[in-house]
């Protein structure tokens, strides 16, 4: 064989090895891992806002701040645990990862910070989360806009807290 013949099959060789088959989350799984966190996560939050520092829910109501400061905690430990982890507690039930979306590893916590901004923006103009119906990599406007994939994992290998 000819040098140029062995170095083309060599380059097609190579991309049937890089291709991988990726398992795109499904939009109910990611809906479900979302109400998940917020039990979890979010509602502990509020509830430690709205009773132990404020003093009662009437105080937690009438102040602008609590709610920013209850979103802006939440949004700090979802991207600390997304940068860990690549999961949520929500995704990790539903086996769901946030990666990025060419190299399949964990984003870091500063892009992690900006998915979240951008999915808040993305719920308040609901355009956000109608965007995976009609994409085939599932991607939902946050995605899009940082460069991440929610994808499903086989198997719960990656332990939070170990």
């Amino acid at each position: 064989m000819r040098f140029r013949e062995l170095k083309k099959q060599k380059k097609i060789e190579n991309k049937t090895e890089n291709t991988k088959t990726i398992n795109y989350a499904t939009y109910p799984d990611r809906v479900k891992a979302f109400i998940v966190d917020m039990f979890m996560i979010y509602t502990p939050i509020l509830y430690f806002i709205a009773y132990v520092v404020m003093g009662s829910k009437d105080e937690f109501q009438s102040s602008q701040l609590a709610p920013f400061l209850a979103v802006s905690i939440y949004g700090l430990i979802y991207a600390v645990l997304v940068a860990k982890f690549g999961q949520t507690p929500g995704k990790k039930a539903y086996l769901i990862k946030i990666v990025d979306d060419k190299t399949q590893k964990n984003i870091s916590v500063f892009r992690a910070l900006c998915r979240f901004i951008m999915f808040l923006v993305s719920t308040t103009i609901l355009l956000g989360l109608l965007t995976p119906f009609y994409r085939k990599d599932k991607k939902a406007l946050h995605d899009i806009v940082c460069g991440t994939i929610e994808i499903q994992v086989k198997e719960n290998t990656n332990q939070l807290g170990t």
